[in-house]
């Protein structure tokens, strides 16, 4: 019979998948706090010095010198803004209750461009701000934006990449593996 099934893709009714569980109120604020911690470390670390002489000087772009949480801050709504609509970037996402660097992007085209297709970092943010508003707990998403960036796309890439792992954002992929995906379906 399940080959039957199988040979017409038709799944048997005890197998019908379960909505995906929220995370509780007490899971969240662990998981904020471990965010929050190595964030705060990065924070009150200092940045390696030159110790040669031979050693290129840090550049502006030295992904050390970027301290996302001293950046003008703009509402989430960023991308409809005119002066963030014609300069490339590397643009965070931040909640500032706590604060909580989420998210570091770099934009190809315009901040405008990128925000406006389709982006799985905004809906982590939504369901993020929706969690938050189930528990009654304080959200405030912000964005911010480094715009001394390179010109050249590889560069940026590179920085991003830098800022990401520094910082550990929890909604890029490449920290997936330390928090989990806990805002991707909810």
């Amino acid at each position: 019979m399940s080959e039957q099934l199988n040979l017409f893709n038709i799944r048997p009714a005890y197998r019908v998948e379960q909505p995906k569980e929220l995370m509780s109120k007490d899971a969240l604020l662990k998981w904020k706090s471990r965010v929050f911690k190595h964030q705060q470390k990065t924070l009150n670390t200092e940045p390696p010095q030159q110790t040669s002489l031979f050693e290129p000087p840090r550049s502006h772009c030295d992904s050390d010198a970027i301290n996302p949480f001293e950046l003008k801050l703009h509402n989430a709504q960023f991308y409809r803004m005119r002066e963030h609509q014609e300069r490339i970037c590397i643009y965070f996402i931040i909640d500032n209750a706590l604060p909580l660097l989420l998210y570091v992007g770099e934009t190809m085209q315009t901040a405008k461009q990128r925000w406006n297709g389709t982006h799985d970092c905004k809906d982590y943010a939504m369901n993020y701000v929706e969690l938050h508003r189930k528990y009654d707990l304080e959200v405030k998403m912000c964005s911010a934006f480094w715009y001394d960036t390179p010109s050249d796309r590889t560069g940026r890439l590179k920085l991003e990449r830098e800022l990401i792992l520094r910082w550990q954002s929890p909604f890029n992929k490449e920290n997936w593996s330390k928090y989990g995906k806990p805002f991707g379906q909810i």
